[in-house]
């Protein structure tokens, strides 16, 4: 076996060891990556401001909307990724340096076959509720996430190399390769070898989830302290829809100590005013909801924060439904975008131009390298062409033509799915002239709310439809395990048997080589099919009080608050 002991550090008894990420899809346009910022309105009830109290800092904050859900296995935005990482905690984790360290695991080891990981439980772990955690308890979690009754998400993406997974997927769940050999002990058994394996164990869904809480409230579970029974530095005190959802402090979380929250309160709003209102008035010390007209004035602010995260904003196409089940008419729509334009004018700025699908601060596979560069080297440039973007408009006329819709002719009025925040809508109405006069297309644009934005485009019930995600684990197939057809963030239904397969080759090697160079082939393919149209790269930006110290803001989209202090 070679020993991965993962030993405590001082820095971890000070409180540096933060939870792990979780979800991808946006919701600000951010799906996950959808992590968005529509929120519903606080009915008339304010937060209040952060203070010191004997018990610890009492904080308020605004990183988005009502979730639609904060159960772990079936979230996949980063609204409610930025809730479950103060409630959960993982095997490992993700440090404020991108680094894996002990999360509830203390050690792991890997069979020299890299097919067994054999996980050590802390001593003494408990729920919320003060009853004993066990490895039986991440046998439960891991099982009810392969489980097709529960629908999740990120089934597929997070468990589709453990071992007896298609056979759990298909209803058999106790095929599936983990098992507790004894209570502070996990074990994971895979089919193929994974090299980021260890990455996909710090994500969200990938928790422990007690049994009997499940069995005695089923789906509801969720929505109230009663029941809401987690494992991680916070636990939920109070859930009032259209208003806000309070944590207070974990008393039974194995490094409580080092928690400085008494409590911290999402304060849940839509509306990027009343954000901004309630942060002027100190209800709120962040807001993640900015007013887009406001960025001019607060841009050189001390209290305004831009930082890149890994994630791509991107438009989807529903692949199954004329005209976009032709490769030729989506490539056309997508080459027809000026993404230098949409940047750095309709987003002021605040995002980057997208000129491949995987962006920036993604690894390859040597130490320090970016995918991107590569495949910048690999294809003697990028594929979107942003100093001749007269060049993609003309390939974007003659695909048209050769679609059989020459200057539009014929071609039929489509619809654009978007719900109303952050940029979306001027996004929307950017391409619905963009497409009119560059290649005579009508567009439509659907305005929908977030609560049921995201089940309508997960669904297919759509032509095209706003989308995003930021990464969950730092490596290129995050992103691109989303169009492999069995995926349940695979909102178009792009269905490429060939890719499957390519996908398939490249995370099931132990070849790390092999391995990005199968994602470079894999990324070239999606973007000669337009399976999407990538639009920018993310950044975060938000509002956040000067004196609000010790939060950490991670590249994949959330901020850590357990450890915050006010200087």
């Amino acid at each position: 076996m070679k020993k991965m002991a993962l030993v405590l550090a001082a820095v971890m008894a000070s409180g540096m060891i933060l939870s792990g990420c979780g979800s991808s899809s946006d919701n600000t346009a951010t799906t996950a990556a959808e992590g968005s910022t529509t929120a519903a309105s606080t009915d008339g009830e304010t937060a209040a401001p952060a203070t010191e109290t004997a018990g610890g800092l009492d904080l308020s904050v605004q990183v988005g909307p009502d979730p639609e859900t904060i159960d772990p296995a079936l979230n996949s935005a980063i609204d409610g990724a930025n809730v479950i990482i103060h409630a959960f905690e993982t095997l490992l984790t993700v440090d404020e340096n991108g680094e894996v360290v002990p999360g509830q695991a203390e050690s792991y080891e890997v069979s020299e076959d890299g097919l067994t990981y054999t996980f050590h439980l802390r001593d003494g772990l408990k729920w919320s509720d003060g009853s004993d955690l066990t490895a039986e308890d991440f046998v439960y979690g891991w099982k009810r996430l392969a489980d097709p009754n529960t629908a999740a998400p990120y089934a597929f993406d997070m468990l589709g190399y453990v071992k007896g997974y298609d056979e759990a997927a298909a209803g058999n769940i106790d095929a599936l390769g983990v098992s507790a050999p004894d209570a502070q002990t996990f074990v994971v058994e895979l089919s193929v070898p994974c090299v980021y394996f260890s990455k996909l164990v710090t994500h969200a869904s990938m928790v422990p989830i007690q049994k009997a809480t499940i069995e005695a409230n089923g789906d509801q579970w969720t929505l109230t302290p009663e029941t809401y029974v987690s494992n991680g530095p916070m636990k939920m005190s109070e859930w009032v829809p259209g208003s806000h959802i309070t944590f207070v402090k974990n008393e039974n979380y194995w490094n409580a100590d080092a928690v400085t929250l008494n409590s911290l309160k999402f304060v849940l709003m839509e509306d990027a005013n009343a954000a901004y209102s309630a942060y002027q008035t100190g209800e709120v010390s962040l807001i993640k909801t900015v007013p887009t007209e406001e960025i001019p004035n607060l841009e050189q602010t001390e209290d305004f924060h831009v930082e890149p995260i890994m994630g791509t904003y991107y438009i989807s196409f529903q692949t199954e439904k004329e005209p976009f089940n032709d490769p030729n008419v989506r490539k056309a729509l997508s080459l027809a975008i000026d993404r230098e334009y949409v940047a750095n004018t309709v987003m002021q700025g605040t995002y980057s131009p997208a000129e491949n699908f995987v962006g920036p601060g993604i690894s390859d596979a040597e130490p320090g390298s970016s995918f991107e560069d590569v495949t910048r080297e690999n294809n003697g440039g990028n594929f979107f062409h942003l100093d001749n973007y007269e060049a993609d408009v003309e390939q974007a006329k003659q695909l048209l033509a050769d679609a059989g819709y020459p200057n539009g002719e014929g071609f039929p009025t489509v619809e654009y799915m978007t719900n109303d925040d952050s940029y979306h809508v001027p996004i929307a109405e950017y391409l619905q002239s963009c497409w009119k006069e560059n290649l005579g297309i009508n567009m439509e644009i659907k305005v929908v709310e977030w609560s049921s934005f995201t089940p309508t485009r997960r669904s297919g019930d759509f032509q095209i439809a706003r989308n995003g995600w930021v990464y969950d684990y730092d490596d290129p197939s995050n992103m691109l395990n989303l169009f492999v057809s069995t995926s349940g963030n695979n909102d178009g239904n792009y269905n490429n048997p060939e890719y499957d397969a390519l996908i398939d080759q490249a995370n099931s090697t132990a070849d790390v080589a092999e391995h990005y160079s199968l994602l470079h082939e894999a990324e070239n393919m999606l973007l000669n099919d337009a399976a999407m149209a990538p639009l920018a790269y993310y950044n975060d930006f938000w509002l956040q009080k000067p004196e609000l110290q010790n939060v950490y803001h991670s590249a994949y989209g959330y901020w850590y608050f357990m450890y915050a202090t006010m200087e």
